[in-house]
Formats: C-alpha cells, sequence, structure tokens
C-alpha cells in the first residue's frame, strides 16, 4: 500500500472558507469554544466542539454531544457550506506567521503504515482521549483535524509543491490569529502520481502534532476490517487525513514550566542547591535560552541564567532533551515533581506566550518560580521518532497550527 493516497476532500463551498475555518478543537476549552462560536453559525466548532451548542456544564463525551456533531455537519451539507471534491486529490497547503512560511501537502496517510511504524510515533496517547476520537470519527463517518505529520525534506517534493504554490490560491484566508492559510488544488493525474512515488520512496513519516487522532484513525480502519470480511484495503478508512511537512520548515516554540513552590526551600537555599549542577548568572534583563542545556529563570522578580554542567548532558536521545535534563536534575531532584505528566504542582506555559506568560505567572503569586526553555529541535524529535522513544510530556510547541474545517475525510 503506497504511504498515501489522493483524498476527494469535504471542504468548503467556494467563498466559505473564512466562514467555516476554525481552530484545531483541543486548543481552547469548552467556554473559549463557545465564546469563539458567536455571531460565526457556520464555524466549524460547531462540528469539532459541537457542545458550544448545548446546555454549559455538559459532559464533552456524552452521547448527544457526538449526536449534535452530526447534525450540524448535516445541516452544513445541506445548506451547501460544505461540499465534496469530486475526485481524489492532492492539496497543497501553505501557512504564513510573520516571517516564518511552510508549505505542505494535504493526503490520506497509511494506516498501515502507521500500524508498522513506518509513520512514526514520539508520545503516548491517552485513552479517554484516543476514545473520544473514535467516537467523533463514527459519528461523522469522517474525519475532520488533519494530522500534522513531518518528511525529510526532499527536492523533489519540495520542488513540485513550490511550483504549484507560485500560482494564486484556490483558497486564502486570514485568521483571528493572524496566521494565512492558503491551499491549492492538485488534481492532474501525472502530479499525483509524481508525488505519490515520491512520498513512497521515503523511509518514514514522522508525527509532529496528533497523536489521539493517528491512533483513533487506526482503530477505526481496524474496527471496521473486522466487520467486513470483504475488506479490500482500498476503503478511505485505510487511510487518516494528514498534512505533510518538510522538516526544514518547521518551527517549534519553547514550551516552559512554572511550578506553584520551592518545595520548602526559600529562594536563598533553593538558587544554593542549583550550583550543583548549574553555572547560575544573575541577568539584568529576561533570558531567553540561545543553546541548549541553558534555562532561563525567573524567581522574586529576578531573572538567573541557568548553564548545565556539559558532562551531565548524556548520549540518549531522551535524556539529553533540556526538557529532560531540567527534569532530571531540578525538577525532579530540587523541587520534588517526579511524574510531570500528573503532578498537579507544575504547569506548562507554550512559548506563543512570551516570557511575559511566565512572569505574569510569578508576579500574581499564582506560581513561585518560572523556566525558560531552549526549543526542542526537529532533528531531535525525529531521533527519538527513529530509536523508538517517548519524548516527555509538553516537549514541543508547534507554531502556526493548522485550521479545522478547510478539509475533511469522509469514509465512504
Amino acid at each position: 500500500m503506497s504511504l498515501i493516497k489522493p483524498v476527494a476532500g469535504l471542504r468548503p463551498a467556494p467563498g466559505r472558507a473564512a466562514e467555516v475555518a476554525a481552530p484545531p478543537y483541543d486548543v481552547m476549552n469548552a467556554a473559549e469554544a463557545r465564546r469563539m462560536v458567536v455571531g460565526r453559525p457556520w464555524s466549524f466548532l460547531h462540528i469539532s466542539r459541537p457542545e458550544v451548542d448545548l446546555p454549559e456544564g455538559i459532559d464533552p463525551y456524552d452521547p448527544t454531544v457526538y449526536a449534535r456533531a452530526r447534525e450540524n455537519l448535516d445541516r452544513m451539507l445541506a445548506e451547501g457550506v460544505l461540499i465534496r471534491d469530486p475526485s481524489p486529490g492532492y492539496q497543497a497547503y501553505r501557512l504564513t506567521m510573520g516571517a516564518h512560511t511552510q508549505i505542505g501537502l494535504v493526503a490520506s496517510a497509511s494506516v498501515a503504515a502507521y500500524d508498522a511504524g513506518r509513520i512514526k510515533k514520539h508520545e503516548f496517547t491517552r485513552p479517554v482521549k484516543e476514545d473520544d476520537r473514535v467516537r467523533q470519527i463514527e459519528a461523522l463517518n469522517a474525519q475532520t483535524g488533519p494530522v500534522f505529520l513531518v518528511y525529510r525534506a526532499t527536492p523533489a517534493i519540495d520542488a513540485v509543491l513550490a511550483a504549484v504554490s507560485a500560482a494564486p490560491a484556490e483558497v486564502d484566508i486570514t485568521a483571528a490569529d493572524g496566521v494565512r492559510h492558503e491551499i491549492w488544488t492538485i488534481a492532474e493525474p501525472d502530479l499525483i502520481a509524481c508525488l505519490t512515488t515520491a512520498f513512497d520512496a521515503l523511509d518514514a513519516l514522522y508525527v509532529a502534532d496528533g497523536h489521539h487522532r493517528s491512533a483513533a484513525a487506526s482503530r477505526v480502519a481496524a474496527a471496521r476490517r473486522a466487520a467486513n470480511p470483504q475488506h479490500s484495503g482500498d476503503e478511505p478508512c485505510n487511510g487518516f487525513l494528514a498534512v505533510i511537512f518538510p522538516h526544514d520548515q518547521m518551527q517549534i516554540l519553547d514550551y516552559n514550566r512554572v511550578v506553584r513552590d520551592l518545595n520548602g526551600h526559600d529562594a536563598a537555599s533553593f538558587l544554593h542547591r542549583l550550583h550543583d549542577a548549574f553555572r547560575v548568572e544573575p541577568s539584568t534583563t529576561p533570558v531567553k535560552p540561545a543553546q541548549p542545556a541553558e534555562f532561563g529563570l525567573y524567581l522574586e522578580g529576578r531573572w538567573y541564567r541557568l548553564t548545565l554542567d556539559p558532562a551531565l548532558i548524556p548520549d540518549d536521545p531522551v535524556e539529553r532533551l533540556d526538557v529532560s535534563l531540567l527534569q532530571n536534575h531540578l525538577i525532579g531532584p530540587i523541587l520534588g515533581i517526579q511524574d510531570p505528566r500528573r503532578d498537579e504542582r507544575i504547569d506548562f506555559v507554550g512559548g506563543i506566550r512570551g516570557l511575559d506568560g511566565l512572569v505574569k505567572r510569578v508576579d500574581s503569586g499564582e506560581m513561585a518560580v518560572a523556566f525558560a526553555l531552549y526549543p526542542t529541535q526537529m532533528q531531535d524529535l525525529m531521533a527519538v521518532a527513529d530509536a523508538g522513544e517517548v519524548m516527555p510530556p509538553k516537549s514541543t510547541w508547534f507554531e502556526p497550527k493548522l485550521a479545522d474545517g478547510l478539509v475533511s475525510h469522509v469514509l465512504d
């Protein structure tokens, strides 16, 4: 089976993309989603977060939530807001955020390749979130949130996407967060065959964001295979909706940490403990780390630069990550947080909020100390995935993010 296949996407009708496009379903809470749909009857949040149309406080996993998603999808189809592509094809999808630009390919990625480990993961999934995505797919008979995949930059692929995107885009919208989304259809059979062959030549693809969506797609495909003795392998459920970007265009922001208390230390004794593993330098300006193994520390209104002793940096692809170094040499042994996935004393702040986001959490008294990290690099992510390992929680924050609603994958 090919690593990727064309998809007959479900997309906004011409001129309707701005009305439909929505942020990914998992980047806001229920209250924020309700505010986002005010005055926007065709926002895709009515499908991806259908609780916005139900009484406040409803369990987001209640069966009526998934039923409402299907009702809203049917309504948008009946009103002609969403339409189906007449035949399978690929699309080029360009994201622009300030001076940063990246262009990828919209496709159906092979579930068989995912199951075999050729589409590689780097995160654990949570059963409750996987179950949620399975129910959503089954209720809609469609995959509505694309998985964010990465390939090692390949001239043959990159050149095709660059050439396609030289023409005026069919979809060109700028979202409320200032990110520009542009899409071009690739329908020519020769070009489709060229891209399919070029991707088949790759050793692997990597899941950047969307581990729960890809895992759910695998489960749905397995269930449908088991229920269909005449299963051929060509059914749409054997792929999952993805947008695939070259690794050298990716932008990973820092994913920072804030902690509620100093684990019984006062500021002086806490800083003294740090000297066991770090060089500690006061700074008169906010510290945004410029290299691996360097950290910013904000405590009692002051910034410090921490530099880890190089002798403490191992070769292991997981243990050498900055998130691991900070956890293993400071957050765990000094602050007493052994399981950052579950410990409520620690929280995580995406780099999109800047260093001011850390200062506010500490100055408000909510948190005692903040740590600014150097961003995980794409090569590090791929090295972890290639080793079959799993990254620590909250290791990567990708920006810009894909929009929901610009393309969906119907499973019939």
